[in-house]
């Protein structure tokens, strides 16, 4: 294969927007999860927590769902979480075979530190792009969001 044919290719992935975003993602998510590891918890169980702030007693199928994880990886990492004393599972008052789940009060210090740390992050990732820029990047990004949101509804709905 030629080198040039190849280096061609190479900057084709560079500028691959699904590769992009992917890439980008998973960067941040190393960057986010260097930063919370003194809190001792990892990234995956800040996500969890992060859609419990907002959306605290949940059944463990409806938070799976929300985090795109599978019921048996959340549910060991629930275990963990509960171990650790960030959550607590509860009956659910109108299921008895299920459970919901609460956040505890040992995360509530933690919604006044998180944005420093992902702003921090957001920094990192974001040097040398104006205010504007960052706007429109993040504009950009809902566009594309909401495009694929209302793609996937027309795609259930048919």
């Amino acid at each position: 294969m030629d080198t040039k044919s190849s280096q061609t290719k190479e900057q084709d992935y560079e500028r691959s927007l699904g590769f992009l975003v992917h890439d980008v993602a998973r960067l941040m998510r190393l960057a986010f999860e260097r930063r919370v590891r003194d809190i001792g918890l990892t990234r995956a169980q800040w996500f969890v927590l992060a859609y419990l702030i907002r959306t605290d007693g949940q059944k463990q199928s409806g938070l799976a769902d929300e985090t795109d994880m599978e019921k048996a990886p959340l549910g060991k990492l629930l275990d963990r979480l509960e171990e650790g004393g960030w959550i607590e599972r509860r009956p659910d008052p109108d299921d008895r075979r299920a459970k919901r789940i609460h956040k505890t009060d040992k995360v509530d210090p933690l919604i006044d530190v998180m944005p420093d740390v992902t702003g921090k992050v957001y920094e990192i990732a974001l040097a040398g792009l104006e205010a504007d820029a960052r706007e429109r990047l993040v504009d950009d990004l809902v566009t594309i969001k909401r495009n694929l949101l209302s793609s996937q509804n027309e795609t259930d709905q048919e």
